[in-house]
C-alpha cells in the first residue's frame, strides 16, 4: 500500500466520478468536458490559479490532437501535477530525511499557525531522525502557550531526544538561542526550533521570527539553514492564506503538509507548491508517531490520479 492511500485516494474517486460523468459518452473534448474537468480539479482544493495552468496546457493539447481519449486525459493530468511540483531535487532515498547533514547542527525553524500540528510533526520529525542515528536537540521556543511546551516535552521523551526549555512567557529568542548553544555543545546534527503560532498581527509574527535567526546566528552564523512551514492539508484555501501570511513575515524554505489521512483534499498540496515554489518535504498521514513521511512527488502524483483504484 503507498503512502497516500490513506486520504489522497478519496480525492482520487471524487475526481474520476466528475470526470467519468463529464465524458461519457463524448467522442472528443469539447468546451463542456474542460468546464467539468475545471471543476473537478477546483474540488480538489487545487485553487484557481494551479487550475487554470492545467487547463490552458490541456486546452493546447487538444487543439493539436483533437482527440484525447480518457487514458491519455489522465495521463496529462499527472504528468502537469509532477511537473508543477517540480520545485526542487527528487530526494533519491525518501526513507532518508532530505536535510543537509553536513553543516553540524543542521538548524530548523518550524512556523506554521496554531492546531496543523507543527509540535507534533516536529515530535514525529526527530523520531525518525533519532531511528537514523542522529543526535537531536529541540527548542521548545513557543512559550506562548503552556500546552505547546508541555507538548513539546512529551514529543521529546517519546522520540528519545533532547529539549531545551523555559518557563512560560519566557522569550523565544532566548529559548532558541540556548538550544543551539546547546547542540553546538553536544554536537547534535540537528536541533529543531518550535515558534508561536499567532498570524494575528504580521508586523509581531516578523519581527518575533527575525530576532529568533539573528540570536541564533550569534552561534551558528548561517542558521536557520531551514524554515519548515507546517500547514493543515484539510484545510483547504485556509492553507493558501496561511502560506502567504508566512512567506511574507519570513523565507519558506520548505513545508510539511498534515492530515492528508482524513478528508484533506490532495490538490490543496499542488496549489501551495505551484504558488509559492517552495518544495512539500513532509507528509502527514496519521496521528501515529510513524506516520510522517518524506514527500515523493512523482508517488503523490500517481495516487492523486491513477486510475488503477477506480471501478
Amino acid at each position: 500500500m503507498g503512502i497516500f492511500d490513506k486520504g489522497v485516494k478519496k480525492t482520487n474517486r471524487s475526481f474520476f466520478d466528475r470526470l467519468s460523468r463529464a465524458i461519457v459518452g463524448r467522442t472528443e473534448v469539447d468546451e463542456d468536458v474542460l468546464d467539468a474537468i475545471e471543476e473537478a480539479l477546483l474540488a480538489t482544493d487545487m485553487g484557481v490559479d494551479t487550475t487554470m495552468k492545467i487547463i490552458e496546457n490541456l486546452e493546447e493539447r487538444v487543439r493539436k490532437d483533437k482527440y484525447v481519449s480518457m487514458d491519455e486525459l489522465v495521463d496529462f493530468i499527472r504528468d502537469e501535477i509532477a511537473v508543477l511540483l517540480n520545485v526542487s531535487e527528487d530526494v533519491s532515498d525518501n526513507s532518508q530525511i532530505p536535510f543537509d547533514f553536513t553543516r553540524k547542527p543542521y538548524v530548523v525553524m518550524v512556523v506554521g499557525v496554531n492546531g496543523v500540528g507543527k509540535t507534533t510533526t516536529i515530535g514525529k520529525l526527530a523520531s525518525i531522525l533519532n531511528k537514523q542515528g542522529k543526535r537531536v536537540v529541540m527548542g521548545a521556543a513557543d512559550t506562548f502557550r503552556a500546552a505547546a511546551v508541555d507538548q513539546l516535552t512529551i514529543w521529546a521523551e517519546r522520540a528519545g531526544v533532547d529539549i531545551v526549555k523555559q518557563s512560560m512567557g519566557a522569550d523565544p529568542a532566548s529559548v532558541a538561542f540556548d538550544a543551539v548553544k546547546s547542540a553546538v555543545a553536544k554536537e547534535a546534527d540537528v536541533v529543531l526550533i518550535d515558534t508561536a503560532g499567532r498570524l494575528h498581527n504580521r508586523i509581531d509574527l516578523m519581527n518575533e521570527l527575525t530576532k529568533i535567526r539573528n540570536v541564533m546566528r550569534k552561534v551558528v552564523p548561517d542558521a536557520p539553514h531551514e524554515v519548515l512551514l507546517v500547514l493543515d492539508g484539510s484545510t483547504g484555501q485556509n492553507a493558501f492564506q496561511q502560506a502567504k501570511e508566512f512567506a511574507r513575515a519570513t523565507d519558506i524554505t520548505s513545508m510539511a503538509i498534515t492530515k492528508l489521512d482524513g478528508t484533506a483534499k490532495g490538490g490543496v498540496v499542488v496549489g501551495v507548491v505551484d504558488q509559492f515554489r517552495v518544495p512539500v518535504k513532509f507528509v502527514g498521514i496519521g496521528e501515529g508517531i510513524d506516520d510522517l513521511k518524506v514527500f515523493d512527488k512523482n508517488e503523490f502524483a500517481d495516487s492523486l490520479f491513477s486510475k488503477d483504484d477506480i471501478a
